[in-house]
C-alpha cells in the first residue's frame, strides 16, 4: 500500500480539505496558523492530533464560499500536530506536511469541505542526477546566504535527501504563490530542483538591485547629514552675530518654561529633558516626543488662577436670568459662592446634576462659570471605555496623549476653572480598564491634590477645580463614585414652567437664529400651552424647542413670501401671529391625547406611575380573565421584580377574595392575563404592585378605576403599601398627563414638599399604607351601588396630607 513520507497511510477518499487563504504548506515543513472560517471551524473541532487532512491554497483569498475553480489543483497531505482554541469561533492549528496531493473533485455539501484527491509520489528521488542537482542547489543557497542573509542562514543544508531538501528550500524562499504551487505540483525531484535553481538565480538578481539601492540611500543620507551640520554651524554664526535669537524655538520654549513657575519636582524633570533635547541637536526619533512633553508642561497652569470679585446679588441675578425655576440648584450655587467669599477656601466643589434629558444640566455648568468668573471647559465622557482617556497614555507608546482632564486644564489656562464632566453615567468598562475607576481619584478633594497623569508623570493639583458632573441616572454609577458626589436632582418642569421658559428664552433665541426681527413673530400663550400639552410630553424642554423651531421656520417662510409679493413697501417687515388654531397647520396633528379616560373606561384597567432615566411617566396595567384553572400569564417585557409584584398582588386577591367581595369560585376557576402595554419597552421594579392589585380587584368585582386617578407603591402579601422612589418625577408626570388624583404610600409624604406649590394645588393626593385604602380611593361604585367593603382608615391629606 502507498504510504506518505513518514510512513502514514494515504487517507481514503473523500478526504477532509482545509483551504488556506494564503501560503503553501510543503512536505517536511510545519505551519501554524489561525482558523476562523465558518466552513473550516467544524473541521478543526473534529480533529485530533495524529489525524491527516489535505491543505489547498485559494487563488483569491477574499472568496469565502469555494468551488473547484477557486483552489489551486495541488496541495499537501498534512498531519495534525496540535489544535488550540483561541476564541468562541477561532482556533490555532499546527500542521506538518507529509506528501503531495492533486485535487480531482471538491465536495462542499457538508459542514466542511471534502474532496477526492490523488497522492503524487516522488520520482527520480534517488537518481544520480537528483543528488548532483541537490549539491549544486546547496552551493547556490550558500552563496545567497553570504550575500543577503535572512532566514536561509538558519537552514540545515542536508543535500543527501534531494526531495526533502528541495521542499525545505522552497518553503524558506519568499516566492510568489504561483511559483510555490508550480514547485509543489512537480513530482519529479530533478525537475523540481531545476525550478528552484532558476528561482534562486532570480533572487540573487533582486539582491544585487537591492544592494545598489541601499548604497544610493546611504549616500543621500550622508548628504542630508552634511547639510544639517552646515545649518547648525550657520545657526552658531548667527548667534555670535546676535541674529536669529527670536527664531530659536528652543530658546522660546525655555522662556515659557521659566515663566511657568514650576514646582521643584517638575523643574528637575524639565531640566533633565532639556539637556536630552539639546544633546540630540534636532535629530533622533524622540525629539518630537520630548518637545511635545515640554510644551505640555509649559502650557499647564501650575500657579495661574482666575480672580473675580464675588457679588452674590449679581450672581443670583445672572442665574435667574439664565434659568427659570431650578430654585434648589440656584440656592446650592449661591451657598458655595458664599462659603468661598467668607472662608477664602479654594478647595473645589463636586456637584452632580442628575435628571432626564433637556432640563438644563449642561447649560447650568456654563452659568456657574459665568456667575463665579471662572473659565468653563466641558469634558464629554459619554461612550468612553478606556482608562487612558482620563489618566492619559504613557509616553512610551506611539501617539501618546495626555488625559482629558489635563487637556481641559491646558485649555482653561487656570488651575481653578469650572470643568463639566458630561454624561458620567454613559461610561463603559472596556478591555483597557474602567474609566470610572480613574475618576475616583480625580473627584476626591483629599486625593486630587497630587493627581498624576500617565503622560505627564508629575503630580498636578486639581483640588481647586470646581467639578460639575451630569447624568441621567445614578443606577449605572458605582457606589464609591456616588459617595464622592453631591447629588442635586432635576426632575423636570411643570407645564406652566415650560410656557415661561419658552416665552422668556426659547422664542426670542430661535426667532433671532431664523432671521425674524424682534416683535415680528408672536406666539400666543394659548398656543404655547397647547404645544406643551398636545405636542410634547417630556420632563425637559428639548422637544418643545424643536416645535418652536418648526414654528419659526414656518413664520420665516410666510414673512419671505409677503416681502416678495409686496415689493412696493420693503421698509417694514410683515408680522406673523400664531394662535392655537394655527398649530395643526404648522405642526401637524397633536401627538398626544388625553387617553386615560378612554383606556380606563372598562373594569380591569388601572393607571400607574413609573420612573425612567428620561423622567417620570404613566403606564397602564391591563387585566383580563377567562375560564380556566387559575393560571396567570404576565406579558409586556417585564423584569423579574415586576413579575414577582404581579404574582404577589394576585396571591393577595385570591387569599382575601371574601373580604374584597369576590366569590372564591370565580378566582379559582378563572385564568388571569396581566399585560403592560408598550411591550417593546423593558420595565421592572416593585412600584407597580399597588397598580396591578387595583386592576385585579377591578377585574373581579366589575368596579371601574376612576379615570382621573393614578397610583404607585409596592404591595406585600399582607396587604401593606411600602414606599418607593422617584415620587417627585412621578407626580410631575401625572400632572403633565392631566391626572387629578394621586395615591401614594404614606411614608412618601415627605417627598411632596419638593413639588412646586401650583402642582400640589392642582392635585388631590391620598397617602395610604394598606390595600383597603387603595381600593376605597381608586375604584368607583358599581351600578348596583355596592357598599364599601372596608371602613375608611385614612383621609385625604387635608391641611397636613391632602393638597386640593
Amino acid at each position: 500500500m502507498t504510504k506518505l513520507r513518514d510512513g502514514a497511510p494515504v487517507p481514503i477518499n473523500p478526504a477532509s480539505v482545509l483551504p488556506l487563504r494564503t501560503g503553501v504548506l510543503f512536505p517536511g515543513t510545519t505551519l501554524t496558523f489561525a482558523v476562523g472560517r465558518p466552513r473550516s471551524v467544524p473541521l478543526v473541532r473534529s480533529l485530533h492530533p495524529g489525524d491527516i487532512i489535505v491543505t489547498l491554497t485559494q487563488r483569491d483569498p477574499r472568496v469565502s464560499e469555494l468551488e473547484d475553480k477557486d483552489l489551486y489543483p495541488y496541495g499537501t497531505y498534512a498531519l495534525v500536530k496540535a489544535s488550540n482554541r483561541r476564541g468562541e469561533n477561532e482556533y490555532e492549528l499546527s500542521l506538518e506536511g507529509l506528501g503531495r496531493a492533486r485535487l480531482d473533485k471538491l465536495d462542499s455539501s457538508g459542514a466542511f469541505y471534502r474532496g477526492n484527491v490523488t497522492h503524487l509520489e516522488d520520482t527520480n528521488a534517488d537518481s544520480v542526477e537528483a543528488k548532483e542537482l541537490a549539491r549544486a542547489l546547496a552551493a547556490e543557497v550558500r552563496e545567497l546566504v553570504r550575500d543577503a542573509g535572512g532566514a536561509l542562514a538558519q537552514l540545515d543544508l542536508d543535500e543527501e535527501h534531494p526531495s526533502a531538501f528541495a521542499d525545505r528550500i522552497a518553503a524558506f524562499l519568499d516566492l510568489p504563490i504561483e511559483n510555490e504551487i508550480e514547485i509543489l505540483g512537480e513530482p519529479d525531484v530533478a525537475v523540481r530542483i531545476r525550478l528552484l535553481v532558476k528561482r534562486i538565480s532570480e533572487a540573487k538578481a533582486k539582491a544585487e538591485v537591492r544592494s545598489k539601492i541601499e548604497n544610493e540611500v546611504k549616500k543621500e543620507l550622508g548628504k542630508n547629514q552634511r547639510e544639517h551640520v552646515l545649518r547648525e554651524q550657520m545657526r552658531a554664526i548667527k548667534k555670535e552675530l546676535g541674529d536669529g535669537d527670536g527664531d530659536d524655538e528652543l530658546s522660546a520654549l525655555k522662556k515659557r518654561l521659566d515663566d511657568a513657575d514650576l514646582p521643584e519636582d517638575a523643574q528637575k524633570v524639565v531640566d533633565r529633558e532639556l539637556r536630552r533635547l539639546e544633546s540630540m541637536n534636532g535629530q533622533g526619533a524622540e525629539t518630537h516626543v520630548i518637545r511635545n512633553y515640554l510644551e505640555l508642561i509649559a502650557d499647564l497652569p501650575w500657579s495661574k488662577r482666575a480672580e473675580a470679585e464675588i457679588d452674590l446679588d449679581k450672581i443670583a441675578a445672572q442665574l435667574e436670568a439664565d434659568h427659570y425655576g431650578l430654585d434648589d440648584i440656584k440656592k446650592r450655587i449661591l451657598e458655595h459662592v458664599a462659603v468661598l467669599k467668607l472662608s477664602g477656601n479654594t478647595k473645589g466643589t463636586l456637584l452632580c446634576f442628575v435628571g432626564p434629558p433637556g432640563v438644563g444640566k449642561t447649560s447650568l455648568g456654563q452659568s456657574i462659570a459665568d456667575a463665579t468668573g471662572r473659565p468653563f471647559v466641558r469634558v464629554a465622557l459619554g461612550g468612553v471605555r478606556d482608562e487612558a482617556e482620563v489618566r492619559g497614555h504613557r509616553r512610551t507608546y506611539v501617539g501618546a496623549l495626555p488625559g482629558r482632564l489635563l487637556s481641559a486644564l491646558r485649555k482653561a489656562g487656570v488651575k481653578n476653572p469650572v470643568v463639566l464632566l458630561d454624561e458620567v453615567d454613559k461610561m463603559g468598562n472596556g478591555w483597557a480598564g474602567n474609566p470610572e475607576s480613574a475618576l475616583l481619584e480625580v473627584l476626591d478633594p483629599e486625593q486630587n491634590k497630587t493627581f498624576t497623569d500617565h503622560y505627564l508623570e508629575l503630580p498636578f493639583d486639581l483640588s481647586e477645580v470646581m467639578f460639575v458632573c451630569t447624568a441621567n441616572t445614578l443606577e449605572t454609577l458605582s457606589a464609591p463614585l456616588r459617595d464622592r458626589l453631591e447629588i442635586v436632582e432635576l426632575t423636570g418642569y411643570t407645564p406652566d414652567e415650560k410656557v415661561h421658559i419658552a416665552r422668556r428664552h426659547l422664542v426670542e433665541k430661535r426667532t433671532t437664529e431664523h432671521g425674524i426681527e424682534g416683535g415680528k413673530l408672536t406666539i400666543s400663550d394659548d398656543a404655547l400651552g397647547a404645544i406643551v400639552r398636545d405636542y410634547t410630553r417630556e420632563a425637559g424642554v428639548r422637544q418643545l424647542d424643536r416645535e418652536i423651531k418648526k414654528l419659526c421656520r414656518a413664520a420665516a417662510l410666510e414673512v419671505a413670501r409677503k416681502l416678495t409679493r409686496s415689493k412696493t413697501d420693503e421698509t417694514e417687515s410683515p408680522k406673523v401671529v400664531i394662535e392655537e388654531a394655527d398649530l395643526v397647520r404648522h405642526l401637524g396633528k397633536p401627538k398626544f391625547e388625553r387617553e386615560i379616560a378612554e383606556r380606563t373606561s372598562i373594569a380591569g384597567v388601572s393607571t400607574g406611575l413609573a420612573w425612567t432615566p428620561f423622567g417620570g411617566s404613566i403606564l397602564f396595567i391591563e387585566t383580563s380573565r377567562m375560564p380556566g384553572k387559575g393560571r396567570v400569564e404576565i406579558t409586556g417585557q417585564l423584569g423579574d421584580v415586576m413579575k414577582e409584584s404581579a404574582r404577589a398582588a394576585l396571591t393577595y386577591v385570591r387569599s382575601n377574595a371574601d373580604r374584597l367581595g369576590i366569590r372564591p369560585a370565580v378566582v379559582e376557576d378563572q385564568d388571569v392575563h396581566i399585560h403592560v402595554p408598550a411591550g417593546a419597552v423593558p420595565k421592572d421594579g416593585p412600584s407597580a404592585g399597588v397598580t396591578i392589585f387595583t386592576a385585579l380587584v377591578s377585574l373581579f368585582t366589575g368596579r371601574k378605576v376612576r379615570p382621573d386617578t393614578a397610583m404607585t407603591g409596592e404591595a406585600t402579601l399582607r396587604g401593606r403599601v411600602l414606599p418607593v422612589g422617584g415620587i417627585k418625577a412621578k407626580v410631575l408626570a401625572a400632572h403633565r398627563a392631566g391626572i387629578k388624583r394621586v395615591i401614594l404610600p404614606r411614608k412618601c409624604g415627605a417627598d411632596l414638599d419638593e413639588l412646586p406649590k401650583d402642582v400640589l394645588e392642582s392635585l388631590e393626593v391620598f397617602l395610604v399604607d394598606d390595600m383597603s385604602q387603595v381600593i376605597e380611593h381608586a375604584l368607583e361604585a358599581t351600578p348596583s351601588d355596592l357598599p364599601t367593603i372596608f371602613g375608611s382608615t385614612t383621609q385625604p391629606r387635608g391641611d397636613e396630607a391632602h393638597a386640593t
